[in-house]
C-alpha cells in the first residue's frame, strides 16, 4: 500500500492515509524516467525524495511494476545490482513517456481543481 504520512502529528504512532488510486503509477513512471532502476530502489527513492512522507510497500509496488510493464510503459532486464545480486531493472519506454506526460497533465488539472475548491471553502475564491 502506498501511504502518505500526515504532517504535524505529535503522537508516537505515525498517522498515515492512502493516496489517490493511480498516483503510484504516476510516481513510478516519474522515477523510472530518471534512468534504469530496480524495484527496491524505486521505493527508496520515493521515500527519500518525499522526505519520508511517501512509503510504498513491496506488496503494492511489485504488482504495479508488473502491471506497468504489461501495459508497455516499462521495459525490464535482469542485471547485477550494487550489492552484487541479480535485480530486475525497469526503464521507461516511449509509450511510458507518453503515459507519464498524460498522467502528469491530469494530476496538475486535478490539483488545480482541488485547490480552487479549497480556496472557495475558505472564502478566497
Amino acid at each position: 500500500m502506498l501511504q502518505i504520512e500526515k504532517a504535524g502529528m505529535q503522537t508516537s504512532n505515525t498517522a498515515k492515509s492512502d493516496i489517490p488510486q493511480g498516483t503510484l503509477d504516476l510516481l513510478v513512471l516519474q522515477i523510472a524516467a530518471l534512468g534504469p532502476i530496480h524495484g527496491y530502489a524505486i521505493a527508496q527513492r520515493l521515500q527519500q525524495v518525499s522526505r519520508d512522507v511517501l512509503q510504498v510497500q513491496q506488496g503494492t509496488l511489485y504488482p504495479a511494476l508488473h502491471r506497468l510493464e504489461n501495459k508497455g510503459y516499462l521495459a525490464s532486464e535482469w542485471k547485477e545490482s550494487e550489492t552484487k545480486r541479480e535485480a530486475k531493472y525497469y526503464k521507461l519506454t516511449a509509450r511510458g513517456q507518453q503515459q507519464l506526460e498524460t498522467e502528469t497533465a491530469n494530476w496538475a488539472r486535478l490539483a488545480k481543481a482541488v485547490s480552487l475548491v479549497l480556496r472557495l471553502a475558505k472564502g478566497e475564491a
